[in-house]
């Protein structure tokens, strides 16, 4: 069956907008990085998650033309499922100069008191949309093909004497794609089914034999993601599924998207499928004061560096994009107590040395904060051991290397199966051993002895002499 787009209702849409903070930032990850400024070179090679690019493409490169979401839901009886699949469309920015007599040619950059401008691929967002009764996608499911037709706009550009200076030419390619619903029950005492999700470009572009994939991004869908809710209903958590359905999760079959539970803690009727794997509930800090567009750097150091950009370097990122722009302005607008909320925040607290420990007397040095090594008396590295293969390990203990060398360094690997002397047996605040030793055989033993400068193996990574 063939549908075709529908609005949503108004639950549905309230419900939708609970998710679309954490689906923007999806969206416009890596959008523009910083320094902002297209002549950056990390600014020329965009477009890196959830791009579906033109079938003859793919053909020819390691990209792809689809991806698949599958997750598990619980429809009660009657429900219905609202998709709203959401892309960037890339629409290419051309810049013209005019001449004195009227008529504009192409230029590398038109030059403003405020910016200057250059070519530019700009993002423009799109989104199908489509509500379906669950009952209707058993079978062959539903299919919604979809179409943004090729279209052209100038923007002509003016200065501060309002003279036309240049002009803007943006052009987008016509682009097709498919969206695929299915749903199949599956066996248990669970009324569960399997949810599939096919989002496919199906754009006719045909690669010339130099077309490289600067030409085939304005027939892609790039940062594409869904947003799944059920009305009447519930999702299963893929991340962290209940025992009994651990086994139909992980047949479950996701290509290049990744579907966790979406909105509030303690709600499930909504899913984010995203390209950037995440965890169920995600949600942006409110530390955060705006869009930054890097999830690479830390919001503080990159609203530091951003406002230390030179004035001219913050012209040419205001010419580049307007979201750019809007960087700029808000790392030099940017109060001191919204900066300060950026150097960090404590989302939560627990009782580090349990229940049951004391906290004063002879176990807990008085006034001493129970992180430092010296305020709690129940440990003492220099004389605490830990049984190895039933013999007890303490400083001054002879042992042989075992590391697990299939999740270690290359250093373990020439150390495996040499002989070291214990200097310590210590014990961290959630309960874990380490064992530090020096090498026997190192010549710089001693040095190392006294600056402290150990290597550290838990007790599964040791074997302990006879004579230990």
């Amino acid at each position: 069956m063939t549908l075709t787009p529908a609005a949503f209702a108004p639950a549905t849409e309230a419900r939708f907008a609970a998710a679309r903070q954490v689906a923007d930032a999806v969206l416009f990850e890596g959008y523009v990085l910083y320094p902002y400024r297209a002549s950056a070179a990390k600014n020329r090679f965009r477009w890196q998650f959830g791009v579906l690019v033109p079938p003859a493409w793919s053909a020819r490169t390691e990209e792809h033309h689809l991806q698949r979401t599958e997750c598990l839901m619980e429809p009660r009886t009657g429900a219905e499922l609202a998709l709203e699949v959401r892309f960037l469309r890339v629409q290419r920015r051309t810049v013209e100069e005019r001449h004195e007599d009227g008529t504009f040619t192409p230029a590398a950059e038109l030059r403003l008191d405020d910016r200057f401008l250059v070519a530019w691929d700009e993002g423009v967002e799109e989104t199908v949309t489509l509500t379906v009764p669950v009952t209707e996608l058993q079978g062959d499911g539903t299919a919604l093909p979809f179409t943004r037709p090729a279209a052209e706009d100038v923007e002509h550009v003016t200065g501060p004497d309002g003279r036309v200076r240049g002009r803007l030419l943006r052009r987008r390619e016509e682009i097709t794609g498919t969206v695929r619903i299915t749903a199949t029950e599956l066996d248990g005492p669970y009324r569960v089914a399997r949810l599939t999700v096919t989002v496919e470009n199906t754009t006719p572009f045909i690669p010339g034999p130099a077309a490289d994939r600067h030409a085939a991004l304005p027939y892609s869908l790039v940062a594409t993601h869904t947003l799944l809710r059920l009305d009447s209903g519930s999702f299963l958590s893929m991340t962290d599924p209940p025992e009994w359905a651990r086994g139909a999760v992980a047949g479950c079959d996701n290509l290049r998207t990744w579907p966790v539970l979406a909105g509030e803690p303690g709600r499930s009727d909504l899913v984010l499928s995203s390209p950037i794997i995440l965890e169920d509930h995600p949600a942006i800090a409110p530390e955060s004061p705006g869009a930054l567009y890097d999830a690479t750097e830390i919001d503080e150091i990159l609203a530091l560096r951003t406002a230390a950009l030179t004035d001219e370097e913050k012209r040419e990122a205001r010419g580049t994009d307007p979201r750019a722009a809007a960087v700029i302005d808000l790392a030099d607008t940017m109060p001191p107590e919204i900066l300060e909320r950026l150097h960090g925040a404590v989302r939560g607290l627990r009782e580090a040395t349990g229940p049951d420990r004391p906290a004063t007397g002879d176990v807990l040095a008085p006034d001493t904060p129970w992180w430092d090594p010296g305020g709690d008396t129940t440990v003492d590295p220099a004389r605490d051991h830990v049984l190895v293969g039933g013999h007890p390990v303490r400083a001054g203990s002879r042992v042989v290397l075992r590391p697990r060398l299939h999740r270690t360094d290359a250093q373990d690997l020439f150390v495996a199966g040499r002989t070291a002397l214990v200097e310590a047996v210590l014990h961290d605040v959630d309960g874990g051993v380490h064992i530090a030793v020096t090498l026997e055989d190192d010549p710089g033993a001693d040095i190392r002895r006294e600056q402290g400068r150990f290597l550290y193996f838990q007790p599964d990574e040791v074997e302990a002499p006879e004579e230990t």
